[in-house]
């Protein structure tokens, strides 16, 4: 097998183990930290998401979001981001739910606590609730709900692998969120994926 092969089957079983894991019924944070795990140990085989599969973005866009695999009904979504320094994403929710993998490079997420109840369209007041730098062997994982912001600091490009409940490009409901002004809106898909 080619180290192409070997990636899509490594990405296979994953999922199919993911999937056994989220099939068991009720999604909590321990359901998720199983999810993490399988995501960590893809993002650990460190040859299949190189710069030459898979190749930085340009400066004017800062990020690549590479299609890995997604199922017909676009659920269990695999992508590989890879952003520069410089890139930030605000605070958002996914509402779905979602596992960050380190490869290379380091993703600060902030993470946020919402402290109104969400009945006043557009109107939201958050607190940051916690801190997690996502590298190589660590990860983040986030339910439908939890809110959070990304920032690429240093000097290299990040490489993480982004597993979600359901394909980004199908989540209309997303919200970003502006702390200062206590609003939210609509999230758009941002960069666009490649297949």
């Amino acid at each position: 097998m080619n180290l192409s092969e070997q990636r899509q089957s490594a990405v296979q079983q994953s999922i199919e183990r993911i999937k056994a894991f989220t099939a068991k019924g009720g999604l909590d944070r321990g359901v998720l930290a199983q999810v993490l795990e399988e995501v960590r140990r893809l993002a650990d085989a460190r040859d299949f998401w190189t710069g030459d599969a898979f190749p930085v973005p340009d400066e004017t866009s800062r990020q690549a979001r590479y299609l890995i695999q997604e199922d017909p009904d676009h659920g269990y979504a695999l992508y590989l981001n890879v952003m520069l320094p410089g890139r930030r994403i605000p605070p958002h929710n996914h509402t779905t739910w979602a596992c960050v993998a380190g490869i290379e490079g380091e993703e600060h997420n902030f993470v946020y606590r919402r402290l109104d109840d969400g009945g006043t369209p557009g109107h939201a007041e958050l607190e940051l609730s916690d801190l997690v730098l996502v590298g190589p062997d660590s990860g983040i994982a986030l339910l439908p709900d939890d809110i959070h912001a990304v920032e690429i600091r240093g000097d290299k490009p990040i490489r993480h692998l982004h597993m979600y409940g359901r394909a980004l490009e199908t989540l209309s409901e997303r919200l970003t969120f502006d702390i200062e002004a206590k609003t939210c809106k609509p999230m758009p898909i941002g960069v666009q994926t490649r297949r």
